[in-house]
């Protein structure tokens, strides 16, 4: 059976997943197809071009087509609650209550364009389409592997209605617990902050988390944004998750607080520096964050931890490391498995399991993300030559040997290798790369190729051998969704890859996932004793992860990049 996912339902990074017989063939984001950040307001045609492609298969071979967006009964809780939390907005709550399914309708007329516009075909495909938050959930306990009874939290901004979904996985099947719906949303009341603070939502929440080591929770008592207890929560809509008359309005745009918020916290945050009293604020909102997650997952699901101690995490929120490293720490947690492409990107893979494992053919445990397109060393000497620029290459005799010497050496190199990751995380595929006890290489990355805030911390990739001795935990760590405290004869080793409050955000790298990778950290551990890289997306800021050798190409040239190693050859300034 061929199962394709697509996503894309909440007007955001779509992307495309396609399933043969349980395994996970290809899954990729439109964005990197597009050069454009989270593909706004597409569908995932290329990303599906790509998926068929990769598998060798027709467009009409595809059996079923599962797509992360549902229709909601108007019998459910969810829109009456919705309806009901947005009185102030009147036309919101009516249209919830009359026209519920609006969205639905739309992404399901787009589907269907998408479907006979790649040759699938809508009148012939089996269209399955699945709660948002099942997706989410079936992304991560259906690919963990784990046969036990475990316990599956998905927490983002919202799907349909549904904001917060806890429950478990017992024999390939998803039972639900509990929910929560719009406005009450942890992902939205982050995000909301997040915008106060100067950042975009959806990319600045991972530097509100980045800056709140920097400050202090304790200066701030953030409890009124939200008030929670005995396994319920209620976000304050005077301040945060609004909509209409409430929205705070500048230059044009609206955003998810009020005016009331700036009357309390003071003006909007401006620039790339980290100042008072927006750290604090910062570390304010994380502090609330992990209080309240951490409350509702030791009430709804703290039995069913204690039983079997495996837990799945998806959504958004699951990407906020320092939650995660919280979750780690609960009792009787022995195992937390974090589906890498945990935001909406990921529902495609969530639906399209979901779909399979309906239809009686489990899916296989997830064991890598490198499934987007490879390019062969050919094709990338094909690139430099028909490039723009006067490129400048050669052929590596030993690329592992030699590209650690120029690690060694201080110079920061864009590393392009094998197939592209699925997800948000750089895993040494489409990476920059740094020799982490360089002092300055962080600053340097940061400033004259990344382009982005110098306060924001990169993370170390570290080779199998020497994880556990580094992060003192046993724990698995594949795809940089947890955080660790550093061993501290280890900070001043590695010093360029340790934050602010002593944790790393790491990739443990091993042989069998990534031979090649692999094979460089083991050269770097014989030129400086550490089997430690610093390793951040290949991408300038705002931009997605290249994809091609040609994206790689352009981003070299518009950065301070000197070298750039693309399969078998190195791109040269000099």
């Amino acid at each position: 059976m061929i199962v394709l996912g697509l996503s894309g339902a909440v007007n955001h990074d779509a992307s495309a997943a396609l399933y043969i017989n349980g395994k996970l063939i290809a899954a990729a984001e439109e964005e990197r197809f597009l050069r454009d950040k989270h593909a706004r307001g597409r569908m995932a045609y290329h990303a599906t071009l790509f998926c068929i492609k990769q598998a060798g298969i027709s467009p009409k071979d595809i059996d079923v087509v599962a797509f992360p967006y549902s229709e909601i009964d108007l019998k459910s809780p969810a829109r009456w609650h919705y309806a009901k939390r947005y009185w102030y907005a009147p036309d919101r709550g009516l249209t919830a209550i009359f026209n519920g399914n609006r969205r639905y309708k739309r992404n399901h007329k787009s589907v269907m364009k998408l479907l006979d516009d790649l040759g699938i075909g809508s009148d012939r495909v089996k269209f399955v389409p699945v709660e948002h938050h099942l997706a989410h959930a079936s992304s991560a306990y259906h690919l963990s592997g784990f046969k036990e009874k475990t316990a599956i939290i998905g927490i983002d901004g919202k799907g349909e209605y549904a904001t917060t979904f806890f429950g478990y996985g017992e024999n390939g099947k998803i039972h639900k617990i509990k929910e929560f719906y719009d406005p009450d949303s942890l992902g939205g009341m982050y995000g909301a902050l997040t915008e106060f603070l100067g950042f975009e939502m959806l990319d600045g929440e991972f530097k509100v988390m980045g800056m709140a080591p920097y400050g202090d929770a304790t200066r701030f008592d953030f409890s009124q944004l939200i008030e929670f207890g005995d396994g319920e929560f209620k976000v304050n809509t005077q301040l945060v998750n609004t909509l209409g008359t409430r929205r705070y309005k500048k230059d044009g745009k609206g955003y998810f607080f009020s005016k009331k918020l700036l009357e309390w916290l003071g003006p909007m945050r401006d620039g790339d520096e980290i100042d008072d009293p927006y750290i604090d604020y910062a570390a304010s909102i994380q502090d609330l964050l992990e209080k309240t997650a951490l409350h509702l997952i030791e009430y709804h699901l703290g039995d069913i931890i204690r039983e079997t101690g495996k837990v799945c995490f998806a959504g958004g929120v699951a990407l906020n490391v320092k939650l995660n490293q919280r979750i780690i720490a609960m009792e009787g947690v022995k195992e937390l498995f974090v589906q890498p492409a945990a935001s909406d990107a990921g529902t495609a893979i969530g639906a399209a399991s979901f779909a399979s494992q309906m239809a009686g053919v489990p899916v296989e445990k997830m064991e890598h993300v490198y499934l987007g397109p490879s390019y062969t060393t050919q094709e990338c000497i094909n690139a430099c030559e028909a490039h723009e620029k006067d490129t400048r290459w050669r052929r590596l005799e030993d690329v592992c040997k030699e590209t650690a010497k120029l690690l060694h050496d201080g110079n920061p190199i864009s590393w392009f290798q094998g197939r592209m990751e699925f997800g948000p995380r750089a895993l040494g595929n489409r990476s920059i790369l740094g020799s982490p006890n360089h002092s300055g290489v962080a600053d340097r990355i940061n400033a004259q190729i990344k382009y982005r805030e110098r306060w924001r911390p990169f993370c170390p990739s570290i080779i199998d051998t020497s994880a556990s001795e580094i992060l003192q935990t046993e724990h698995p760590s594949p795809y940089m969704t947890f955080t660790f405290d550093v061993a501290e004869e280890w900070k001043s080793r590695i010093p360029e890859v340790v934050h602010e409050d002593g944790t790393a955000r790491a990739q443990i790298v091993t042989k069998a996932t990534n031979s090649r990778y692999y094979e460089l950290l083991q050269e770097m551990e014989n030129l400086t004793g550490n089997g430690v890289l610093l390793n951040t997306s290949l991408n300038r800021r705002g931009e997605p992860m290249v994809c091609s050798p040609t994206d790689a190409l352009n981003m070299f040239y518009g950065s301070d990049l000197e070298y750039l190693v693309m399969e078998d050859i190195l791109v040269t300034k000099e």
